[in-house]
């Protein structure tokens, strides 16, 4: 974990990949599914509680994307990476629980009224949560694609695939974005 309390975990070499999970799971492996589940819950759940700040819609978000992934494993194409098609579902899920709501996801978390939210494993430092009120400021465009590229670890490939934009847009945003976290938090100079 480092300064922002980023988390990035990949499979060690010895656990197969997304993918062959994927696949042994379409082929009718359930331990493939719980593999997969237990790879992604936490990683998925951190995400959606940066966005929507509550735990029970987090929670909720992270079972939904689950269940759309189980219902549409057989459009699966084989071969293809499954973390951005993962994240895509995600993120729709996300885009439809805020219309839903008639919410706006650039909303802030009330820090006073419901105290820190827990986005990762371990103690929130005066510093992490600078950084996630400074990630509030950002255009939801570029707080999406910061989110995806450092705490969720997509390159900007599976970025552009998530958001169905070009690599060099995914680039764009992240730049702008950066540079904008740089000034607020005054380290730009």
């Amino acid at each position: 974990m480092d300064d922002a309390g980023s988390v990035r975990e990949q499979p060690g070499a010895d656990e197969p990949s997304d993918e062959a999970l994927m696949a042994s799971w379409c082929g009718g492996e359930r331990r493939a599914f719980e593999a997969l589940f237990n790879r992604y819950a936490g990683r998925l759940h951190g995400y959606f509680l940066r966005s929507v700040g509550a735990e029970e819609h987090a929670r909720d978000l992270v079972q939904q994307t689950f269940l759309h992934l189980h219902r549409a494993r057989a459009d699966f194409r084989q071969g293809s990476p499954l973390r951005p098609w993962l994240y895509t579902i995600a993120a729709n899920l996300k885009r439809q629980h805020f219309r839903t709501r008639s919410r706006k996801p650039e909303a802030a978390w009330d820090v006073e009224r419901h105290g820190e939210p827990a986005v990762a494993p371990g103690v929130s430092t005066p510093r992490q949560r600078l950084v996630r009120r400074s990630l509030e400021a950002l255009p939801d465009n570029q707080r999406e694609v910061v989110t995806l590229h450092y705490y969720e670890g997509l390159s900007f490939t599976e970025i552009a695939a998530v958001l169905g934009i070009s690599v060099s847009a995914a680039k764009v945003r992240a730049h702008r974005a950066y540079g904008r976290l740089r000034d607020i938090l005054g380290e730009g100079k």
